[in-house]
């Protein structure tokens, strides 16, 4: 049995009452029900309709009692998933300033750390692509500084402010993942 169709059971609904209640169609519901799973927008409003949680429309139903001597489960394989360890988060951060200056290896090693370390969450391939990010704009903008034309002094500044920017992103995403378990600086996409 789905998920859905155990709550809605529970609830006491039909199809049509919980599509009338969700505003969403009967037939995404017996879709639903036959074995797709509701994502983005439907997976909410129909969690709301419900009073539910979104999880536990996600997640494997409990057990549900048909004769007191029966017992019916669906067992669904789940991936296993590693724990999130925020010292080696940290740790993976704060790696790419050993090689700020050598723009290639402030990508691989935090990569190569987040292999090693088993920590392939979201929080480390947003460290990546800030880093992926950064790597691809310091040069545009030491170029653009160069044809300017401003002089040796300026270029020298703006090398220094280049690879100040980076220190700070990199110290500052290292204090919040301290404080707040999250990042300050962060894309809202990921680039792998």
């Amino acid at each position: 049995m789905s998920k859905l169709k155990a709550i809605r059971e529970q609830k006491n609904l039909t199809q049509e009452e919980l599509s009338e209640k969700s505003k969403i169609s009967v037939r995404t519901i017996q879709r639903i029900e036959s074995g797709t799973e509701p994502k983005g927008h439907t997976l909410r409003t129909l969690a709301q309709a419900l009073e539910i949680e979104e999880f536990e429309l996600t997640q494997t139903p409990l057990p549900i009692i048909n004769e007191p001597d029966e017992v019916e489960t669906k067992v669904e394989e789940e991936p296993i998933s590693i724990p999130v360890n925020y010292s080696y988060i940290k740790i993976i951060n704060l790696s790419s300033l050993l090689f700020i200056l050598l723009p290639p290896l402030n990508i691989l090693v935090p990569l190569l750390l987040m292999f090693t370390m088993k920590q392939k969450n979201d929080l480390v391939r947003q460290i990546i692509s800030v880093q992926m990010i950064w790597t691809v704009m310091a040069p545009i903008i030491f170029i653009i500084g160069i044809f300017l034309k401003l002089g040796r002094p300026f270029t020298l500044i703006l090398m220094a402010l280049i690879v100040l920017s980076n220190v700070f992103i990199i110290i500052r995403n290292a204090a919040e993942i301290d404080r707040n378990k999250k990042l300050y600086f962060y894309l809202k996409f990921s680039m792998i």
